[in-house]
């Protein structure tokens, strides 16, 4: 009997952290769905890359802000997989898809708090809530934290209050839906090489090298560092790992 090819579905694919995460749970032997906010054609780009390895691949644009799109999302994604593989059924979703914002508290504005919370952490949310009938059992969510909602940088206060919400919310994905043999846990990454937030860790040499004076490895992160461990979560090896934290910075701040 054929062993069904196990899905990875990865919001925000496109590039940084997600790009790299796709790339890695393909070369792990899974097929992977990407979405892209803007940039079909790096989501296209990834979708080759994926392809080559000789997984299959498709990308789908979604704004994760926008949850009134979601059912048409899945609608999408269900109809393309139901007549390549006759389920509508995915194995993994990879809670990626986000923004920066760096702002001290004195300057946020009611607008950039709700577009972090719709984006954040109601879209992580909803689009796991819609998603769930369509999830197989003993599969695994994983949720993209950050650093930042266990230590404290100036500017950061609504970007890691989300993620610190989001860490929460994983836990009580893991407990609602054991059940189901659903895992559900969060990577934090600490500070990355990526264009991230204006690429202020990669392109700033002063923000690089506090970084880097601040990690016990002595450098910024790259993401080769974060998607192998995203990656490994996709597996069955993985299959005990349930409710955690897994900070994923190289020592950052410890």
């Amino acid at each position: 009997m054929e062993t069904r090819t196990k899905i990875a579905l990865v919001t925000g694919g496109s590039r940084g952290l997600g790009k790299n995460s796709a790339l890695k749970i393909a070369q792990k032997g899974l097929d992977v769905i990407i979405t892209y906010k803007s940039s079909k054609e790096e989501a296209d780009h990834v979708v080759e890359e994926i392809q080559a390895l000789g997984r299959k691949a498709i990308a789908y644009q979604l704004d994760t802000k926008d949850i009134k799109s979601f059912d048409a999302f899945i609608k999408q994604v269900g109809d393309h997989l139901e007549e390549n593989t006759g389920s509508r059924n995915i194995d993994y979703l990879v809670n990626n898809a986000g923004t920066a914002l760096y702002s001290p508290i004195t300057e946020v504005t009611e607008e950039q708090l709700d577009d972090m919370v719709d984006i954040h952490f109601k879209g992580v949310f909803f689009l796991t809530q819609k998603f769930l009938p369509f999830i197989n059992n003993g599969g695994g969510i994983i949720n993209v934290s950050s650093g930042l909602a266990r230590f404290a940088l100036p500017g950061s206060s609504v970007y890691g209050s989300m993620k610190a919400g989001v860490e929460m919310l994983t836990k009580y994905m893991a407990k609602e839906l054991g059940a189901r043999k659903i895992k559900a846990n969060a990577v934090a990454p600490g500070a990355i090489e990526t264009d991230f937030g204006g690429g202020r860790t990669r392109d700033d040499e002063h923000v690089n090298a506090i970084v880097a004076g601040n990690t016990a490895l002595g450098r910024a992160g790259l993401p080769d560092d974060i998607g192998g461990v995203v990656a490994f979560l996709c597996t069955e090896e993985a299959g005990w790992i349930n409710a955690q934290r897994i900070e994923v910075s190289g020592g950052m701040f410890f």
